[in-house]
């Protein structure tokens, strides 16, 4: 087990440590759950700088008990319909241009909770038009009727992660299914989605090459447009632990890999998380 940081994790100092204060008491005042903070990214400075954030709605503890993951698992509470109203008037007040949004999984709501992604996105669009939308989906359970309400509410980018390559998903994903999660990729291309779809793959928990190259063109083959590719860094001792740090060069290589493959975007390297640097990433394929 690895555990030592190896040097190209290195990051500047923030430059502005009284904003990256002042936004988080932002958040603290509103009420929102963020993915910054309750996944403890290692890029929330960054991204604070640069006016970027992933909200998390739905609550803050999820009903899957994945081992990588530093979100709460407890008591589920009802779902607050003010939280997608409260979510677009931050947005507005913020003068956020890109909006990331994802959620714990719900797995006690009807279609697990894809509504709520649909008044999000509806709300936004109405008190901020113009507003670009990413949405960070879970699987639904692969429930077509939960998917169609996320595609019919037309962000303009859709992503679910698959976060894993197939072998260690009984490890890394017990309640999850990677040929499901292949499968709800593939279901909002062919509900005509007019956006873009994206997935993300975490590296460092003793995939072999092999398999990632594997993991890489089956999400093509699924339909997804845009594709992240991060080191896996254990929020705890409690999680899975880190068994490889992957080097900047490998992460180059696959993602040579993936260009090859046709992807429209991909973004790979020791620090890149699925939402990380998202409206970039957009900005240069649209």
């Amino acid at each position: 087990m690895t555990t030592r940081l190896p040097s190209w994790f290195r990051q500047e100092i923030p430059r502005d440590v009284g904003f990256i204060k002042n936004r988080l008491k932002e958040f603290e005042n509103s009420g929102l759950n963020t993915v910054c903070l309750s996944a403890r990214c290692p890029n929330i400075n960054r991204c604070f700088e640069d006016n970027s954030v992933t909200f998390m709605i739905m609550g803050s503890n999820c009903s899957r008990n994945c081992g990588f993951c530093a979100v709460d698992k407890g008591r589920l509470n009802p779902l607050d319909l003010s939280e997608t109203y409260n979510l677009a008037l931050t947005i507005n007040r913020l003068n956020l241009s890109y909006v990331v949004i994802t959620s714990v999984t719900r797995d006690d709501l009807p279609f697990g909770g894809a509504s709520q992604y649909a008044r999000a996105v509806y709300l936004i669009k109405k008190i901020n038009p113009g507003k670009k939308i990413e949405l960070l989906i879970p699987d639904f359970r692969n429930q077509p009727e939960a998917i169609s309400l996320v595609v019919k509410s037309c962000p303009d980018i859709i992503a679910h992660n698959l976060e894993t390559v197939e072998s260690l998903y009984q490890k890394v994903r017990p309640l999850a299914d990677y040929r499901q999660s292949l499968e709800v990729l593939r279901k909002v291309k062919n509900l005509g989605f007019a956006g873009l779809v994206k997935s993300g793959i975490m590296l460092g928990f003793g995939e072999l090459r092999e398999e990632v190259i594997k993991a890489i063109r089956d999400l093509r083959e699924s339909g997804c447009d845009i594709l992240t590719l991060g080191q896996y860094l254990a929020p705890s001792e409690r999680h899975i632990p880190v068994e490889e740090f992957i080097t900047p060069e490998q992460f180059e290589s696959y993602r040579q890999e993936a260009l090859e493959l046709g992807f429209k975007a991909v973004y790979s390297g020791p620090l890149v998380r699925s939402s990380f640097h998202a409206r970039e990433i957009y900005s240069k394929i649209t």
